[in-house]
């Protein structure tokens, strides 16, 4: 078998990838929704596949696995490497989870990211465990939910009351700077508003960063450990931040009981050396759309068991081709797994273009793991087409 094409569409918001082959089988893979404009970069590896036996996907891998980086130009050799594996599976007649070593679950706990709901008013304590009840009350039944706050989603910055520094107004999460004792109280009151409507039945974990220094970070941390969340992430590193600083984490993470968590922007298994190796954070957190794929992130997960550090990966917006990825690779991780991210379709539109899903997706918290060959869900092509831009016409041919 040979690769003879890589086609890639941005359908709504997420680049979607299509490796054709000269038996007849195509696999599919999907960067995340917030970038889409990395169609170029998708295409620039091409040439670098042509004619290569994508069953072989450490091979292909081998020739532009270099060529990416850090969140997000990872994404688009991860979307890759997804396609091949769901080829594979495919050409074999299994479920990708097969080909990573067997699973070890058969339903995958998954934390919510994505059901979302417009906080009503200002980001007040009150405001913010009304939106948890929203969240605690969806038809999932999360077990954990994640939520956004202080550098995160917060305007925490705006305020000269909450923040000594000067605030940046621009994307991805430009701030960075100490906190007023008045602003570290602010975001403990709220932390424990949303913990009262959690109890003890939903884990609370808490998106904050980046942004935070490291006092702030620990005393942080600190303030927080009668509660027992579920992870603080990103505090110092993360989303966009083309860096680890492991030793940085590891005095946070030393300082307290309340777990610390990273990852999500790191792209490949050495650039997760120093925090695993170093046990600079509890909980790590790869996106399989930006860390090289899902064997990478195999590969990570059985590291980081080996040194006692918890797995759970992102995914908040990886689409409903990326859901099947991690739904996969997630059945196969070792028992330091909590959950994953779970991603939606958006838009809703999205539930009309793919087969292959559980109906409900999501129950009790958990998704069923499917056992349809490759990764086990297709673009239906009569549907998806009415959604795709001109020059992209051709996708599915």
């Amino acid at each position: 078998m040979k690769i003879t094409d890589l086609k890639c569409a941005v359908i709504g918001n997420n680049p979607v990838v299509r490796i054709n082959t000269d038996e007849g089988i195509y696999g599919l893979g999907e960067v995340e929704a917030s970038k889409s404009y990395l169609k170029p970069h998708v295409l620039f590896y091409k040439d670098r596949i042509l004619g290569q036996d994508p069953t072989d996907v450490e091979r292909v891998m081998l020739n532009i696995r270099r060529l990416g980086s850090f969140k997000p130009w990872g994404s688009a050799v991860s979307a890759i490497e997804m396609a091949l594996w769901d080829i594979a599976g495919k050409a074999v007649g299994a479920p990708v989870y097969k080909l990573l070593g067997g699973k070890i679950r058969d339903r995958v706990r998954v934390y919510n990211g994505a059901v979302r709901f417009p906080m009503e008013g200002e980001q007040s304590p009150e405001n913010y465990a009304k939106n948890m009840q929203q969240m605690k009350d969806a038809p999932q039944k999360f077990s954990i939910i994640k939520q956004g706050l202080a550098f995160h989603g917060g305007r925490i910055t705006e305020s000269p009351k909450h923040f000594y520094g000067t605030h940046q107004a621009g994307p991805f999460h430009a701030n960075r700077g100490p906190l007023s004792e008045r602003g570290l109280n602010y975001i403990v009151d709220c932390i424990r508003a949303m913990k009262e409507v959690c109890g003890d039945e939903v884990g609370l974990a808490l998106d904050l960063g980046p942004g935070f220094l490291v006092p702030d970070a620990r005393r942080l941390a600190q303030a927080v450990e009668d509660l027992n969340v579920a992870w603080l992430e990103d505090m110092l590193t993360g989303d966009y931040v083309p860096y680890v600083s492991a030793d940085h984490y590891r005095e946070v993470t030393q300082s307290t009981s309340t777990p610390i968590h990273t990852g999500e922007q790191i792209y490949l298994r050495h650039n997760f050396q120093d925090l695993i190796e170093k046990r600079a954070v509890d909980v790590i957190g790869p996106d399989p759309c930006d860390i090289g794929g899902i064997a990478e992130l195999k590969w990570v997960a059985e590291y980081a068991d080996m040194h006692g550090i918890l797995m759970a990966p992102h995914g908040v917006l990886d689409g409903l081709l990326g859901l099947a990825a991690l739904v996969q690779v997630a059945a196969t991780l070792p028992q330091n797994y909590i959950a994953f991210e779970y991603p939606t379709g958006q838009p809703e539109w999205w539930y009309d273009i793919v087969t292959g899903l559980p109906d409900p997706i999501v129950v009790d918290s958990h998704i069923a793991v499917w056992d349809a060959p490759g990764m086990g869900v297709d673009l239906i092509a009569e549907e998806a087409r009415r959604y795709l831009r001109e020059e992209d016409a051709d996708f599915f041919d």
